[in-house]
């Protein structure tokens, strides 16, 4: 009887690699933790072209993340005809191999119309035909840098095989600064702030109020920070403009930088604050990887910080009441206290 032969496993091309794709569409937060694993795919394959596949508002970012060479951003085409497109950009491309971090039902269709056509390119992902298949049946439960380091190991790429304990490929924004020559719009003199000032940071998703500490609870914390000689600073988008005039409104002494901040100010403004507090939201994970002390406020009902808190050195999460609504301000004054950053 004829012994079966079992196809060869894929291997990761490595060194050998010559064009590689990563996808990374969205959300803030989530973009910022994959910088990581990003920058573990540029070490892993270092004469490669890698091309990131992602959205519009990432794009001045993501052009000069040294981790990537180009930036596409056509990642959520709105029409069949456009995806069609891209499809057929993506197969034309003979990429070596592909790194899916998104793992959305989306990108995983752009697996299926890849494999459909012809032979797939090697895929990083949760697709059970891909190469390399993530099919830990726990993933969703796990934090962003946890199941991304692991999705990398099934790829063949993490030393010996694996990131042991907390050795997991970290986001780090420290090339935010040299990268723009620490341009003087990324000063706190640029927005007429001196030091000490701590950032303040009110926004979350609109539909999901339990996110959102109330603003009156801020306007208080911000009296309190004010009354310790720290200017408080705000910032956020146009979707926050509202929630800063009401803040300010009842403490004048603090600042709103509302739309005035692009991800790399966020960054080095995050990077001289005295310390953060805000919600969970994408500038409070920025922050957090920028190095500044900080309190993130989840709600037991919205969030779990096992899976999406801000992974800082310095961070203190508080998940002790089930709406951000039911939290004092007490509380989150002991945690800056707990942070040993005010004057004494």
């Amino acid at each position: 009887m004829a012994k079966s032969v079992k196809s060869a496993s894929p291997v990761n091309p490595g060194e050998a690699a010559e064009n590689v794709l990563v996808i990374k569409l969205s959300a803030l937060g989530d973009f910022v933790l994959a910088l990581g694993a990003m920058k573990a795919v540029r070490e892993h394959h270092p004469k490669a072209r890698i091309t990131l596949l992602t959205t519009p508002p990432y794009k001045g970012f993501a052009e000069l993340c040294p981790y990537v060479d180009a930036v596409e951003t056509d990642g959520r085409p709105e029409t069949m005809k456009a995806t069609a497109a891209l499809i057929s950009r993506i197969r034309k491309a003979r990429y070596d191999i592909i790194y899916d971090f998104q793992t959305s039902g989306r990108t995983k269709n752009y697996f299926t119309a890849l494999n459909k056509t012809g032979k797939a390119p090697l895929w990083s992902g949760h697709h059970e035909k891909a190469a390399f298949f993530h099919d830990n049946a726990e993933r969703k439960t796990m934090h962003s840098i946890d199941r991304l380091a692991e999705q990398l190991e099934v790829a063949g790429v993490a030393p010996d095989g694996r990131w042991l304990g907390n050795s997991a490929p970290k986001p780090d924004l420290s090339w935010v600064r040299p990268k723009l020559r620490d341009a003087p719009r990324l000063q706190p003199a640029y927005f007429s702030l001196e030091e000490p000032y701590m950032l303040l940071i009110p926004g979350a998703s609109a539909h999901r109020e339990a996110k959102r500490w109330p603003v009156e609870n801020y306007a208080e914390l911000a009296k309190r920070v004010a009354d310790a000689g720290i200017t408080p600073v705000i910032i956020g988008g146009k979707a926050e403009g509202q929630l800063a005039h009401e803040i300010v409104r009842k403490e004048p002494r603090t600042k709103s930088l509302t739309t005035r901040t692009d991800l790399f100010q966020i960054v080095t403004l995050a990077e001289k604050a005295l310390f953060v507090v805000g919600n969970d939201t994408g500038p409070m994970h920025m922050a957090a990887i920028a190095g500044a002390p900080g309190v993130a406020l989840f709600a037991l009902t919205e969030s779990n910080p096992d899976h999406a808190a801000p992974r800082g050195a310095k961070t203190i999460i508080i998940n002790s009441a089930p709406t951000l609504a039911e939290l004092s301000v007490d509380d989150v004054w002991q945690s800056v206290r707990a942070l040993g950053v005010l004057p004494s």
